[in-house]
């Protein structure tokens, strides 16, 4: 194996590899969150969830841009404005910096990858 990424013209260094859906954590008594992958511009975390809705009257509202993918399971978001979002396994949603926005409802079996980009990393 070649010590340069390819195409890339620059050593890979270690690599780091792994699987979504190995080692899920129990998160029956609370969400877990594990960053994958994070450098000055991006974080890649996974999220397993069991049944954790955003608690009332929550809303998130992150300075970076979100992108989020449901792997496994079922969730509903809601947004400041009303409206609703139904996502089911493969759905995504791309989230802009400041969109007010929770959980509502998600399933037991939920498994999330939300990738969070910042355009300063400042």
């Amino acid at each position: 194996m070649s010590d340069h990424c390819e195409g890339a013209g620059r050593p890979c260094g270690t690599l780091v590899e792994g699987n979504l859906y190995a080692g899920l954590p129990d998160a029956r008594g609370a969400e877990a969150f594990e960053v994958l992958f994070a450098n000055p511009v991006c974080r890649v975390e996974r999220i397993v969830s069991y049944g954790h809705a955003s608690p009332p009257g929550f809303w998130y509202e992150q300075a970076e841009d979100e992108w989020v993918v449901l792997l496994a399971g079922t969730a509903e978001l809601a947004f400041d404005e009303g409206r609703r979002h139904v996502m089911r396994a493969g759905d995504w949603v791309s989230l802009p910096a400041r969109c007010r926005h929770r959980v509502e409802s998600v399933s037991q079996d939920a498994v999330w990858l939300a990738v969070h980009g910042r355009a300063d990393p400042a």
